[in-house]
């Protein structure tokens, strides 16, 4: 399998490392129902948010018996379509009950893909979530805001990768879309002129790939296992329940 490197920091082509959705059947076994574990003082779980060793971001009890990590794509309908309806329902019933811990790992397949992941990563980490919440839901306005400048686009793609993922965030207003949630210029250039951040997302798609074989975004891994059948909020939500998350 070619790098990813190769296609985000040399080639002007989009990545397709994976299909956006498809999954297959895996039934698991009812388990007994999981007692709630109370959140630190002052704080629900899903408050609770940390940068995981394999660079995710994880909400909730770190020692929650269900471990959940999802790989999405900003650019995968499928997981903006798990994003919009999963978020309230998953931290209120299973994150912050503190039987699931929930981790989101970028997994980037093309530049606007890469340039929005690098941007959410340089806000501080209690941000995280909320923006990739706000992304996923915008996502059809930013797809627009590119089409609607292809010149633009293929002018940014050309340039060297320093310069090429700042020019991507104004071609395609992701830079007002940023500041309009938060964010400085000067800290999304910044962000964006900073290579390591791109290298960084590109690492973990292809940890991921070795690790797991990533079949699709979104894609699941529960308890360390990759799991089949599962790539919508109802799917996730009747395993989680099915493993003693009710």
């Amino acid at each position: 399998m070619t790098l990813l490197r190769t296609a985000l920091l040399t080639s002007l082509g989009a990545l397709a490392l994976a299909a956006c959705g498809d999954s297959k059947t895996d039934p698991a076994k009812e388990q007994s129902v999981i007692a709630k574990v109370a959140a630190p003082a002052g704080k629900s779980w899903s408050q609770t948010v940390a940068v995981t060793p394999e660079g995710g971001y994880l909400m909730g009890n770190p020692d929650a018996p269900i471990k959940v990590v999802e790989f999405a794509s900003l650019t995968c309908s499928h997981c903006a379509d798990f994003s919009n309806a999963s978020h309230e329902e998953l931290k209120r019933d299973f994150v912050d009950t503190g039987r699931v811990s929930f981790e989101l790992r970028n997994y980037v397949r093309d530049a606007i893909d890469a340039t929005a992941a690098a941007v959410i990563r340089c806000a501080p980490a209690e941000r995280y979530f909320p923006l990739m919440e706000n992304t996923m839901a915008a996502q059809a306005e930013i797809f627009k805001n590119a089409q609607a400048n292809e010149q633009g686009y293929a002018a940014a793609m050309a340039l060297p990768p320093a310069q090429r993922f700042p020019a991507l965030a104004k071609a395609t207003q992701l830079d007002t879309f940023f500041q309009s949630r938060g964010m400085t210029a000067e800290q999304i250039n910044a962000c964006l002129s900073d290579v390591s951040n791109i290298e960084k997302l590109e690492k973990g798609v292809n940890a991921a790939n070795e690790q797991y074989t990533i079949p699709g975004t979104p894609a699941f891994i529960l308890n360390g296992q990759l799991a089949e059948g599962v790539g919508t909020w109802p799917d996730l939500r009747d395993r989680l329940r099915t493993m003693g998350a009710r």
